[in-house]
């Protein structure tokens, strides 16, 4: 948790929704559930972007001078481009194995909240 309850809601759900995926592509590994589970979770992680990065321009996230801000917004874009990639992958007919996404995603999800978002959300939190 960031103590920030925008974010940590949202997390939540992050967090649901990769349970999810993991027990849908238990059953089904498939090219159609995995367009699913990918189309969703890069939509959701948008919104989730987007709702952070506003909140790092309303409470100035960028004028701190260690450069936090600018890598956050990187690791935002770099998910985004790993997720497309893995979508685009689909369409040739190039599936990732349950194992591979489900990793990729929870190890990225949770470095990200456990280390990019809690220093977002100590900042928020001494700004409010």
């Amino acid at each position: 948790a960031t103590g920030v309850e925008e974010i940590d809601e949202q997390h939540r759900i992050l967090v649901d929704t990769l349970r999810e995926a993991d027990t849908t592509l238990r059953r089904d590994g498939g090219q159609a559930s995995l367009d699913k589970i990918t189309r969703d979770l890069l939509a959701y992680a948008l919104y989730h972007f987007d709702t952070e990065e506003r909140l790092m321009r309303e409470y100035h996230y960028a004028e701190r001078a260690d450069g936090d801000a600018e890598r956050h917004l990187d690791e935002h874009r770099a998910f985004s481009a790993r997720v497309l990639a893995v979508r685009e992958n689909l369409k040739a007919g190039i599936l990732i194995s349950r194992e591979e996404l489900i990793t990729f995603l929870s190890d990225w999800l949770t470095n990200h909240i456990l280390n990019t978002d809690r220093r977002l959300g100590t900042h928020i939190l001494r700004k409010r």
